[in-house]
């Protein structure tokens, strides 16, 4: 979805395009890591980072704020929580009518969480998403209805939304220059504690024998202290789009000349047009950054490598949540534990965190002529994930299941990293947000659509082996589409080198990825204005 032919940010040459590059290791939310850089970078070096201490300090708490609030032990166990005696309900209502709340919760939260974030300028959306993970384990704790755990549920798509928060707000602490830098450490920070809740989780279940309703007390007072530590975050004063002193500045001057021009000095007759005021209006309008960044869109949909990683973000993105949600059901039913005890989804989780991580950081190695070979990788990866899906719906082993589920998780996060550098190289921090921003969005329409159709009680309310049936044919149909591309872009590459003088501009370098520089100028807009103000 997201090539410009005059579009001054994306007017690259080749070789610029192919530089020797590498890639920062991300998490599941990839996307929410890069849309929250660009959402903090916009106004240079923060207040206070002539204090390195002070930064220093900050940037180590608010990663210890998400270490914290990672921990939630019984998070891996929610599903098996929902079928068991205790809370009682069936698997057709938790995969009917319960699981679908969060898809339809996430988009619409989504939109209102991406504004807000800049608009109150990170903190409250931090406290929300706190409220809110504070909300979950209450209603675990103490829920009994089919209503109330759909309530859960949507506040889970909360949290989610929220997610973005975290991420912009470390940024706000420190100097371009160091972007990169406090990148991976709020990215570590989140892995380290979602590994460690799962480990934890699993230990407590298997070694400590202990009840869904203790795991989940246990989780509700690591949320509690997550939201306190929310509360003790300082508000930062600046944002992306609404909070610029710059463009306070600006705006200043901007009025301050008006008063001394020839406007004041016409006669009051000419000064009473009812067309002025709306015009200074549009003329605003049409000059912010965010109508500029609008606008650019039209060029950058044109990019082929920009569209073709974009697309993957919404289509496969959207296949491997809908994995995420319902997996812990799928196994349930391949092996009903009896015991609590004999439940090792916190196991599988962190072992596939684990394995996603040194995925990602694997990633950064790679040395492909990305112009070229991009649709045949995709595809192949696309095939394996859709083969390993075939297998999770079909076996009745479930340690198959679980390594399946494993080697999934870790494909796709071997691709996040590079699509993340694939769609950034070419854009500024602030075309980055709007980008990954509308992909996300996108994303979670399909997931939506498809939950609606295939999964919801109102729909044709497949069971989880069905679902997984239908999740393989939606990636082999990806499969497909992208081995078509893959083999027309490698036709016409090989076609134009075997053309006399051909291939000579053609000629693309292997690329390894790496972060862009952190400080570098914004590029121009196509209208020729800067994206940042």
């Amino acid at each position: 979805m997201v090539e410009g032919d005059t579009a001054g940010c994306v007017d690259r040459s080749d070789e610029e395009k192919d530089m020797d590059l590498k890639v920062i290791t991300s998490e599941d939310a990839g996307g929410d890591e890069k849309m929250a850089e660009a959402l903090s970078s916009a106004d240079g070096p923060p207040e206070g980072t002539s204090e390195p201490r002070k930064w220093n300090w900050a940037v180590m708490f608010l990663c210890f704020y998400g270490f914290m609030s990672s921990i939630k032990p019984g998070e891996p166990f929610i599903t098996p929580l929902l079928l068991s005696p205790e809370k009682n309900f069936t698997r057709s209502q938790v995969t009917n009518e319960i699981s679908p709340v969060l898809t339809y919760s996430n988009m619409a939260v989504l939109v209102p969480a991406f504004l807000l974030t800049d608009l109150l300028r990170y903190k409250p959306v931090l406290v929300i998403q706190g409220i809110s993970q504070v909300i979950i384990w209450v209603i675990l704790l103490l829920g009994t209805s089919l209503l109330e755990m759909q309530l859960m549920e949507f506040f889970y798509g909360i949290t989610m939304a929220c997610r973005m928060a975290y991420s912009s707000y470390i940024f706000s602490l420190v100097s371009p220059d160091l972007y990169q830098r406090v990148a991976g450490y709020s990215r570590c920070s989140v892995l380290m504690g979602v590994f460690t809740s799962s480990v934890l989780g699993q230990l407590c279940m298997s070694l400590g024998n202990i009840s869904f309703y203790t795991l989940n007390s246990i989780s509700l007072g690591f949320v509690s202290f997550g939201l306190l530590l929310a509360l003790c975050m300082p508000w930062p004063k600046r944002s992306l789009f609404f909070n610029q002193k710059r463009k306070k500045e600006q705006m200043e001057k901007a009025a301050s000349a008006a008063s001394k021009s020839e406007l004041d000095q016409m006669k009051p007759k000419e000064s009473k047009f009812p067309s002025v005021a709306p015009l200074c209006s549009a003329a605003r309008w049409k000059d912010s950054v965010l109508a500029q960044m609008l606008l650019e869109l039209r060029n950058v949909v044109r990019i082929p490598n920009l569209r073709l990683w974009s697309l993957w973000w919404v289509f496969n993105s959207t296949g491997y949540y809908l994995v995420l949600f319902y997996v812990h059901i799928l196994w349930n039913k391949v092996y009903p534990a009896t015991e609590n005890k004999n439940v090792y989804n916190g196991g599988v989780e962190a072992a596939s965190t684990l394995l996603s991580a040194i995925m990602s950081f694997t990633a950064g190695f790679l040395k492909i002529r990305w112009n070229i070979w991009s649709e045949l990788v995709i595809g192949v990866i696309t095939a394996v994930q859709a083969g390993l899906l075939l297998l999770m719906g079909t076996t009745d082993n479930i340690w198959v299941c679980y390594i399946a589920y494993i080697i999934f998780r870790g494909f796709y996060q071997l691709l996040v990293p590079i699509a993340t550098f694939q769609i950034a190289s070419s854009l500024t921090k602030e075309m980055c947000a709007l980008v990954f921003g509308i992909n996300t969005f996108l994303g979670t329409i399909l997931n939506t659509i498809i939950s609606l159709i295939f999964i919801d009680k109102r729909g044709l309310a497949f069971d989880v082996h069905n679902q997984f049936l239908v999740f393989f044919i939606y990636f082999l149909i990806l499969t497909v589409v992208y081995f078509i591309c893959a083999a027309v872009v490698i036709f016409r590459h090989y076609r134009n080198q075997n053309r006399p003088g051909g291939g000579a501009s053609d000629q693309a370098k292997s690329t390894e990825l790496s972060p862009v520089a952190a400080n570098s100028e914004a590029e121009p807009l196509s209208n020729g204005s800067s994206a940042i103000a």
